[in-house]
């Protein structure tokens, strides 16, 4: 078997009830809320139409639920529909390391399997506590975004994992699941270069929905290409280099809830542009913003950041963001309509802005996310620096900060029906959590 192939199936077997801190399996609760709260901002999105035009109905031999639609679909197609509802409004959960990338992508395809077998909420639980372990190693060991890779490549990996534990895949069946789910699932990174398309929000669901079929054959026997990490023209070889994984099954607690739906590392720079607004008395002459080098990288360095003509665009892009919160307070899902992205104050704004990489912000990312914001105005200056936004794992999200999020999108009968069944997911099968999620109906 393959080293790093068998590592992950030794994780995965080793990943039992007893040995995940009671913590973490109130932070994966958490995760699991804050994924369907992040699913019913999009749900009218652009988007998630074309996917249930062109893809429901969709019946399979066992189907599970496409949320707040009362609807069933094939598995795979729950888990893409599912998974770009989640993603698209960049509002699920982060983790920052060598590579940035959201554990919570691997959320809905084993939700959509766990449903569809009629598993409990413990397993359900165990097998996101192993795709957040796999993808937050793999994320520690090497950046594959500066090679031309995006990170929703990890993505078919952790999924893959996640599923075969949710189906308790013997070793030969593991090793397939992780070798087919990669070998014809490896993203480029030009979904997010330059001007950024809808397909930026959906292409962790589609390399979920590549993995859940991969994992469905391998179940039945179908073998995947062997030596996947360290054959001859195997990952390593290919896509990464060799690298070393260490994996921990308590790695959600190191993840981070969106307090706005912004690429995360913006999300320090919209805090502090919101409280400065609150001080500002008079028109703005200049910006300047001092952040790290990963983070103007990302979303800054293209020039599409400095005239976003699309959503995608704007929600990765630090001078929009800055420009509009200085504005216009807390960014929310509205806040990359037509109307702002040709708004004149903002783009005049954008146009008075300064970014600059500080050194010494460089030197303590990812641990935490830092940024100055430096204001002058006709009556002169403000400023403000932040290291740990709100949500950050040293600045936690409780379930009262999940309910405010949770409200600012959905009735609050809806959330609460859904958080009482979370809450309680270890006393409780799959089916009878999508049970309710199916009945919230969204507009």
């Amino acid at each position: 078997m393959d080293p790093v192939v068998a590592e992950l199936l030794k994780f995965s077997k080793e990943t039992q009830w007893e040995n995940v801190s009671a913590e973490a399996k109130e932070e994966i609760k958490k995760r699991i809320m804050d994924s369907l709260i992040t699913s019913y901002a999009a749900f009218g999105s652009t988007p998630v139409k074309i996917a249930m035009n062109a893809l429901m109905p969709a019946n399979g031999k066992a189907d599970s639920s496409v949320y707040f639609t009362g609807k069933r679909a094939d598995p795979q197609v729950a888990a893409f529909i599912n998974g770009t509802m989640t993603r698209y409004h960049d509002y699920n959960d982060t983790y920052l390391s060598k590579e940035a990338l959201h554990p919570s992508d691997n959320i809905p395809p084993i939700l959509a399997l766990a449903e569809s077998r009629g598993l409990g909420g413990k397993e359900l639980m165990l097998s996101i506590a192993v795709s957040y372990g796999v993808i937050a190693g793999l994320a520690d060991a090497v950046c594959i975004r500066d090679l031309g890779w995006d990170h929703v490549t990890y993505i078919s990996i952790s999924s893959a994992a996640g599923m075969a534990h949710l189906l308790k895949l013997d070793r030969e069946k593991f090793e397939s699941a992780i070798s087919l789910a990669i070998n014809n699932n490896i993203s480029l990174r030009q979904t997010r270069a330059g001007e950024l398309s809808m397909w930026k929000g959906a292409t962790a669901a589609n390399a979920c929905r590549n993995s859940m079929f991969a994992t469905l054959l391998a179940e039945k026997g179908m073998t995947g290409p062997y030596q996947i990490f360290t054959g001859e023209m195997g990952f390593f070889k290919q896509v990464s280099g060799p690298f070393d994984l260490r994996l921990d099954r308590n790695a959600v607690l190191r993840t981070m809830i969106k307090n706005f739906p912004v690429e995360y590392h913006s999300m320090s720079a919209a805090e502090v542009a919101v409280s400065l607004k609150q001080k500002i008395r008079s028109p703005i002459r200049r910006i300047t913003i001092e952040t790290f080098s990963v983070a103007h990288k990302i979303i800054v360095k293209d020039p599409e950041k400095l005239r976003p003509k699309t959503k995608e665009t704007a929600d990765h892009s630090l001078p929009y963001i800055v420009a509009y919160s200085l504005l216009y307070g807390d960014p929310d899902i509205g806040s990359y309509s037509e109307r702002y992205l040709r708004d004149e104050k903002i783009l005049k704004l954008i146009d008075s802005t300064k970014i600059v990489v500080n050194s010494d912000y460089d030197r303590t990312y990812p641990s935490d996310l830092p940024v100055r914001i430096t204001v002058e105005t006709d009556q002169g200056t403000v400023s403000s620096e932040m290291r740990y936004p709100k949500g950050h794992y040293m600045n936690p999200y409780s379930w009262e900060d999940l309910r405010n999020k949770g409200e600012k999108v959905m009735e609050k009968s809806s959330y609460s029906a859904i958080e009482s069944k979370i809450r309680n997911l270890e006393e409780i099968g799959v089916p009878e959590l999508m049970e309710v999620v199916r009945d919230v109906k969204a507009d």
